[in-house]
């Protein structure tokens, strides 16, 4: 029996770390793709790039070894199935049950990680995240001039142009603008520029030795102004308006605050460990690979009831957040509901109902 538990213990760890590494891999190739098509947009900074690359991955990451959890279970188990081992298992006397303890040994320290990722790690790295793309989108438009391309401001109301960008004076070259105030547009091109700040804290474009065109579209009528000095105030971005989204509140004050919408995210990260300890029983039942039907027919089925699981969990915590569902029937519900499908395959792979190709060995 020693030998049994380890060698399955082994094989779960083995699968467990690859399955682990490949969906990381994956979901930090996802991150980093969208991250950087941002970065193309807004000038994201190269330490930007990373901070939001690892606050995205620490958020996932509870959910991805979930997943790993359940996968390496699935296959290990399958594996054994598709060799005979299970038949000579069987033959010797250990009965599906057998592997229960092997599951639950290689199991618990996963939830133990994913239960304090999920109750600890997650609102802080959700809260930071938030915090930096809120920093981000709150730079004005001097922080995001690049040389040599036309940029069209946040607001769409102006289109300027630098060829020349001087980091250590903090001066620009060769200026353009257009910009457009209600039906009048003016352009306005200098030789030099800077951006000042004053004691009160407002910024300004200062445009050096250039020339400003004023007209309407369509009319003859064009003002022309030569300027030694022209200073344009800088308006500051709006920083996003999020009261604190439950998503980065610390556990603690979820439960302090008893709103729906806390405990709505409440019974959600109460929901990851929970579903990867159900999960992993599942895979026990659910590794069974009938011959007669093929070895897709189990993956199929896992994949579907994995999806269906999520789903469930997402569509309880908006149910109580809108206050449709008080949240010990969430928990009992879709929980339960799963705890109870796991008893019934194991009831039908124990009594042999569903192992023909073990009868007739």
């Amino acid at each position: 029996m020693t030998l049994f538990r380890r060698a399955l213990l082994g094989e779960f760890a083995a699968n467990g770390a690859a399955v682990l590494s490949v969906l990381l891999l994956v979901v930090v190739s996802t991150q980093i793709i969208r991250v950087l098509r941002t970065a193309v947009i807004s000038l994201i900074p190269t330490e930007g790039v990373f901070a939001l690359v690892g606050f995205s991955v620490l958020t996932s990451l509870p959910i991805v070894m979930g997943g790993s959890l359940f996968v390496a279970v699935l296959l290990t188990l399958s594996r054994g199935y598709r060799d005979s081992e299970m038949v000579i298992w069987f033959s010797a006397g250990l009965s599906l049950k057998a592997w229960i303890k092997p599951v639950l040994a290689f199991a618990a320290p996963s939830v133990i990680v994913i239960a304090a990722l999920t109750f600890f790690v997650y609102p802080w790295a959700a809260s930071r995240l938030e915090q930096y793309q809120r920093q981000l989108d709150s730079r004005d438009e001097a922080a995001l001039v690049r040389e040599g391309e036309f940029q069209e401001s946040k607001r769409a109301d102006w289109v300027y142009f630098v060829e020349e960008v001087n980091a250590d004076s903090g001066t620009v070259g060769n200026v353009f603008v257009h910009s457009r105030q209600r039906d009048a547009f003016g352009t306005m091109v200098a030789r030099h520029g800077k951006v000042e700040t004053h004691p009160n804290g407002d910024r300004f474009l200062v445009l050096l030795d250039g020339r400003r065109y004023d007209g309407v579209p369509g009319s003859p009528e064009y003002r022309i102004m030569d300027f030694d000095r022209l200073a344009v105030r800088i308006e500051p971005a709006e920083m996003r308006k999020v009261l604190s989204p439950a998503k980065t509140r610390a556990t603690g004050e979820l439960l302090a605050q008893r709103s729906p919408v806390n405990l709505a995210e409440f019974i959600w990260r109460l929901g990851l460990p929970l579903s990867a300890l159900v999960l992993a029983l599942l895979a026990v039942p659910l590794s069974f690979v009938n011959p007669r039907i093929g070895r897709s027919f189990n993956l199929l089925a896992a994949v579907f009831l994995y999806f269906l699981y999520s789903n469930c969990i997402s569509i309880s915590e908006s149910m109580v957040a809108t206050g449709k569902l008080a949240p010990w029937l969430a928990v009992l519900a879709v929980h339960g509901t799963m705890v109870a499908v796991v008893l019934v395959l194991f009831y039908r792979r124990v009594s042999l109902r569903w192992l023909p190709a073990l009868r007739s060995a």
